[in-house]
């Protein structure tokens, strides 16, 4: 855990609970030992790359947070620079709550899952919104997906301002189709060479016996 999601995270309420609760002398002792903490390195934009999904929390003009799922191909999050990221936001159901929640509060929360793994990677960000700027049309189209059907309004952009790796405690693993296809490969392989051996042995059991000279 870097200092600076420390600084973020551990408000003074925050600090309360784990001196409470015994675990604020750990997390000294981690601040004072700890990287900064608010540029991806190359593992979590890896991570990042490799992730089809994510969960975006924001927070409304009532106070009430609000969390949203995005999806898509892997690498629909594009690692701008270690401390810039961004993704096409695509047309859905038109409801616009983050959209709206985020014009006012730009503060956002990722979570990014590796639930085979059991890995989690949390982002602390500030959001910035292109859609009827200069900037806007040639965002778009860079940031534009494959899939025709896909109607992308605005991209935004997140400026990283802390991230943390999340212990595996209680991450219950959960496998796409494609990750079921690829733990089952060496399976299919080792099935489909016993099945090529059976049927050469069959041929050879059912060649006819030379008669004796």
């Amino acid at each position: 855990m870097g200092r600076r999601f420390q600084e973020l995270a551990f408000t003074p309420r925050v600090k309360q609970n784990q001196l409470d609760h015994g675990s604020r002398r750990q997390y000294e002792r981690m601040e004072q030992t700890s990287p900064e903490g608010n540029a991806l390195g190359a593992a979590e934009q890896t991570f990042i790359q490799q992730r089809d999904s994510f969960y975006m929390a924001s927070v409304s003009e009532t106070g009430w947070p609000y969390i949203q799922h995005r999806g898509g191909n892997k690498g629909f999050v594009h690692i701008i620079n270690a401390g810039l990221i961004g993704f096409a936001d695509l047309r859905g159901n038109k409801q616009y709550i983050s959209l709206g929640n985020l014009q006012h509060d730009t503060r956002v929360a990722l979570f990014f899952m590796d639930y085979p793994n059991q890995t989690r990677l949390k982002i602390l960000g500030r959001v910035e919104i292109h859609e009827h700027d200069p900037e806007a049309p040639a965002l778009i189209e860079s940031f534009r997906t494959t899939d025709k059907s896909d109607i992308v309004e605005r991209v935004i952009l997140i400026h990283v301002e802390a991230f943390d790796w999340n212990c595996p405690q209680h991450i219950t693993p959960r496998y796409t189709v494609e990750e079921f296809q690829e733990a089952l490969a060496p399976v299919r392989e080792r099935l489909a060479t016993l099945e090529a051996e059976n049927a050469t042995l069959r041929e050879k059991l059912a060649l006819p016996e030379k008669s004796p000279a």
